[in-house]
């Protein structure tokens, strides 16, 4: 079966290859903090089935204990180093395999092997959390490469420690109406694209939570990122195939030959 990557909304994606399912940042709220959601239904049960689970940083939209807690016994977790110092409540989360990862570690799941990225983004636990973790991004090699990002500014060494990927599932927008540092708009995420040159790319992070009361506060930085990024990727990497997926929607990841 040719790889596969199915959008479940922000940044939870479900990317199968060589039969293993992987399951990236899992989010599986309707609400949760001063966020809800707005677009898509939650992901439905079969989301929750995975062969691992990637957790990016330890932002709360990222690593989410009630949905990671949904996880069937055993499903490996990889997580930044450092993270259940950080977030003590991952570890009552004893039925997951749970693996701590830093940049530049490899590990094999079945017929795929996850490479351990760098990301440039803060990866505190906030609001608090003064235990620093590094934010991280993973490349998924099986049939294809693809690259997950997480939650990552445009860096001068991208391209480099990515490596060569055949796919991109890139973050271009947020949860607010305003973008901090260590994110990436349409426009950095178009960047980007050209620098990894992948044959595919997934716009994620964008267009599913939004701040409670905030409807009528830019309500363009919600719904627009998705097509703005395949619009600037057009003219940046017009040898990209950008499928900017609905919910719940899937796209082929095409390796090169």
């Amino acid at each position: 079966m040719p790889a596969e990557v199915t959008w479940w909304g922000h940044a939870t994606c479900t990317v199968e290859d060589s039969n293993i399912r992987v399951l990236t940042d899992p989010l599986f709220a309707r609400r949760f903090a001063h966020l809800r959601r707005r677009r898509g239904a939650p992901p439905p049960p079969d989301a929750w089935r995975a062969d691992v689970a990637l957790v990016s940083h330890l932002h709360a939209d990222h690593l989410h204990l009630p949905s990671l807690a949904r996880l069937a016994p055993g499903t490996p977790l990889f997580v930044p180093r450092g993270a259940p110092r950080a977030v003590p409540g991952l570890r009552r989360l004893a039925h997951l395999d749970l693996t701590e990862v830093a940049a530049g570690d490899e590990r094999q799941v079945g017929a795929v092997r996850i490479r351990v990225v760098p990301a440039l983004h803060d990866g505190r636990r906030l609001p608090l959390g003064p235990q620093r973790c590094p934010a991280l991004g993973y490349v998924i090699e099986g049939e294809a490469r693809t690259y997950f990002a997480g939650d990552t500014a445009l860096f001068d060494d991208m391209a480099k420690e990515v490596g060569p990927v055949d796919a991109a599932l890139l973050p271009v927008g947020g949860w607010g109406p305003h973008l901090g540092e260590g994110h990436m708009d349409p426009g950095r995420a178009a960047r980007a694209l050209a620098l990894l040159a992948p044959r595919t790319a997934v716009p994620v992070h964008y267009g599913t939570y939004w701040p409670y009361g905030m409807d009528a506060v830019r309500p363009h930085e919600f719904h627009a990122p998705g097509e703005e990024f395949a619009r600037l990727a057009a003219l940046h990497a017009p040898e990209v195939t950008v499928h900017a997926l609905r919910h719940g929607e899937s796209a082929r990841l095409e390796a090169a030959r």
